[in-house]
């Protein structure tokens, strides 16, 4: 089976400045990625206007992984956008950009179709760095846990330092039972993650009770009503973690509004007062993400062997203004 292990990283500064310019590599390869496939669907329409035949006009670009990758390569050296730092980074970095864009123009062409479920995908947009999560994925090179148990390894990053230990996917390489496929780097809640792809072998566990279906559902009182087939049914109390931070939210966030922040109006930087004391209120923001995660998990683990998750109310029926329990 196929796995995914999780760990903090503690970069130096010029580790976290060569993340940054991997994720910003990626991002870049995707925005050029896209501008180059729309870039003849502009041409085609603006040819069609003048009254040019269907036939002469401007051959479709295609979006295909293998495409992109070979028009970059030629392209990258000469292009005012890359060629004075595209050597920078590891190869993987564009890559994931580009593999990016191809599966956006699919899930487009598939929802345009009506061969993928769920929302209407629209046409792939440029991702700007303001909004855009930092993120970049390695397939090849040297991807490795340490034998200490503390330290990664990367292409062209090098070894990291894990702010956790990672024994517990260590032990299962070491003695042969687990394969890293692939590993990602996000930087996301103040922090930077590495994310191993593992291919690993696992002994099912047997459950208490195989023959019980169990029916979950999400409320906002409780977090979770279970009821199952037998006819017992039992709640998952809301731990309310926002609700016991609020005080101390109150408390940054008046700091933060005292501060000189930023203005996109006027272009005016953010003092470093400010940066500091929102670095404070963004910790108990990320703490109160975690614990949520943490509680979903736990109670996630203490479900039947079978399950069927009901979430309330459905996006038709949802409220204007809905509890804050539910809403963050």
């Amino acid at each position: 089976m196929v796995q995914a292990y999780r760990f903090a990283l503690d970069p130096n500064a010029g580790q976290e400045q060569a993340l940054r310019s991997h994720c910003g590599a990626a991002r870049a390869a995707y925005n050029w990625a896209v501008s180059w496939v729309t870039a003849s669907w502009s041409q085609r329409k603006a040819e069609a206007s003048y009254g040019i035949a269907e036939d002469e006009l401007t051959p479709w670009r295609s979006w295909s992984l293998p495409l992109m990758r070979k028009e970059f390569n030629r392209v990258k050296a000469t292009d005012p956008r890359f060629a004075g730092w595209w050597r920078e980074n590891s190869k993987e970095a564009y890559n994931t950009g580009l593999s990016n864009a191809a599966a956006a123009f699919d899930n487009y062409a598939k929802s345009k179709q009506g061969k993928r479920r769920g929302a209407r995908v629209g046409v792939p947009r440029i991702k700007t760095k303001r909004k855009t999560r930092p993120a970049c994925r390695f397939t090849t090179g040297t991807i490795r846990i340490e034998l200490d148990n503390r330290h990664v390894s990367l292409p062209r990053l090098g070894r990291i330092r894990t702010h956790e230990s990672t024994i517990k996917l260590s032990g299962r390489i070491q003695t042969g039972r687990a394969r890293i496929l692939s590993a990602t780097v996000r930087y996301e809640r103040g922090r930077w993650f590495v994310s191993f792809q593992v291919e690993t072998a696992r002994e099912m566990s047997r459950v208490s009770h195989p023959d019980t279906a169990v029916g979950i559902d999400l409320g906002v009182k409780h977090l979770a009503v279970l009821a199952d087939s037998s006819g017992r049914t039992r709640y998952e109390p809301n731990p309310e973690h926002l609700d016991g931070a609020l005080k101390l939210l109150r408390f940054h966030s008046r700091r933060v509004s005292r501060r000189q922040g930023p203005d996109r109006r006027t272009g005016r930087k953010p003092s470093r007062r400010w940066e500091k004391a929102n670095r404070e209120r963004n910790k108990v923001y990320h703490r109160v993400a975690n614990l949520r995660a943490g509680s979903v998990a736990n109670s996630s683990t203490r479900g039947a062997a079978t399950s069927a998750p009901r979430s309330l109310p459905t996006a038709g029926a949802r409220p204007r203004r809905p509890a804050r329990t539910a809403a963050r």
